[in-house]
């Protein structure tokens, strides 16, 4: 079966791509060594399997301006098909690209392990179209959109975040999504080691907002299988973000990803309002000090006045320590909810956060790893539906 046809007379990426593809994606590579491309798609599906083709590879050599010209034919011929283009371009030509029906932009220098990655991104988008074009019955759910809040700063929050994240990405490899709603001073491009070229900024802009495939242009590849969209590198360019505009950004991310995870501000500012209306389920992060369980418990009465608490809550305990002076129970009865998910305090988890490795992305042996890992399951479709049942049968009793 070759899910995968490359165009082009360069011999070393070949080999790239079918190491690639040998290294644990399904199917085969059919290559056509040649620079040039047919005028007709038609010829092209001649001497190929259509039904079997998910991704055509435009390689190296191949020209530009006739890889685009293809690619906007193939929009409207095969639109479920997944276009990649092998060039070096300058950022006021991807989005032209993009516009063309091009779904994804490649290095010609992209290693083995780079290829496989954007590979597997493409597959997703495949099936994703194909779900798309499928006559969709009413009310068709879209993806969780889990945001992490705290009403007070330094409780870890950013790191709960990426590793739900990371976490979420073995569940649903390709289907994740992370945003950095911290506008000014947001750590997720730090705490996921990433220096992204494009960010929120670009991500509400009216082409974006108009046209998903222009939004997923500008979301970077993590190498745990999941996206991030991270916060604006000058903080002036905050102002500029509107409620409204993230609340559109969260609701196309959940149209085309299964799980979108939200990381906020400290506190309840509009933007971080604006988020939690378009939230499935909400983590609300404290640490084991007075001040962050009261400022979480206000926080809670302030939101359960203004009817702005999502169906699904996580109570997090992070940096749980014995010798704090606090216990989980006293933490309970301040809240006025059960604490969910324990996290100890650790130390692998702090050297992680410098390194910007998040320890579920590692092999990493510590108790701090446990309550993380109890924390993605509850975003697991199995989990939700026997916590579901389990709530049903106690509203029946």
């Amino acid at each position: 079966m070759s899910r995968f046809v490359l165009i082009t007379p360069n011999t070393d990426f070949d080999q790239r791509l079918r190491q690639a593809v040998a290294g644990g994606l399904p199917g085969s590579v059919q290559t056509f060594f040649t620079s040039v491309l047919p005028a007709d798609p038609a010829e092209l599906f001649g001497a190929i399997n259509q039904e079997q083709l998910e991704v055509l590879i435009l390689g190296p050599d191949v020209p530009v301006e006739d890889g685009l010209r293809l690619a906007t034919v193939l929009d409207v011929q095969l639109p479920e098909l997944s276009v990649i283009l092998v060039s070096e371009l300058d950022s006021g030509f991807v989005l032209q690209a993009m516009r063309s029906g091009i779904r994804d932009i490649m290095s010609p220098a992209a290693d083995v392990a780079q290829i496989r990655v954007m590979l597997e991104r493409a597959c997703q988008s495949f099936a994703s179209r194909q779900r798309t074009m499928e006559p969709k019955q009413s009310g068709s759910p879209k993806g969780l959109v889990i945001g992490v809040f705290s009403p007070k700063g330094g409780v870890g929050k950013t790191t709960i975040a990426t590793n739900i994240a990371v976490g979420l990405g073995k569940i649903a490899p390709m289907s994740v999504v992370i945003v950095d709603l911290d506008l000014q001073f947001g750590d997720v491009a730090s705490g996921l080691y990433l220096n992204p070229e494009h960010t929120v900024t670009d991500a509400v802009t009216p082409s974006a907002s108009q046209d998903s495939l222009v939004l997923k242009a500008f979301l970077t590849v993590h190498p745990a299988s999941i996206y991030a969209l991270c916060a604006p590198k000058n903080p002036v360019e905050a102002d500029e973000i509107s409620p409204e505009q993230v609340g559109r950004l969260l609701e196309q991310l959940a149209q085309e990803f299964q799980y979108v995870v939200v990381d906020t501000a400290p506190g309840l500012p509009e933007i971080g309002l604006a988020a939690l209306e378009q939230c499935s389920d909400a983590v609300w992060v404290t640490g084991m000090d007075v001040p962050s369980v009261r400022g979480l418990r206000s926080g809670l009465d302030i939101l359960r006045k203004l009817n702005l608490l999502p169906e699904t809550r996580h109570v997090v305990l992070n940096m749980a320590d014995s010798k704090s002076g606090l216990s989980v129970q006293d933490v309970e009865s301040t809240v006025g909810a059960p604490v969910d998910v324990s996290i100890p305090r650790s130390k692998a988890v702090a050297f992680s956060t410098n390194r910007g490795i998040p320890v579920l992305q590692e092999a990493v042996k510590d108790p701090a790893v446990k309550g993380l890992k109890q924390l993605v399951e509850r975003f697991n479709p199995t989990w939700r539906a026997t916590a579901q049942r389990k709530l049903h049968r106690r509203v029946v009793v």
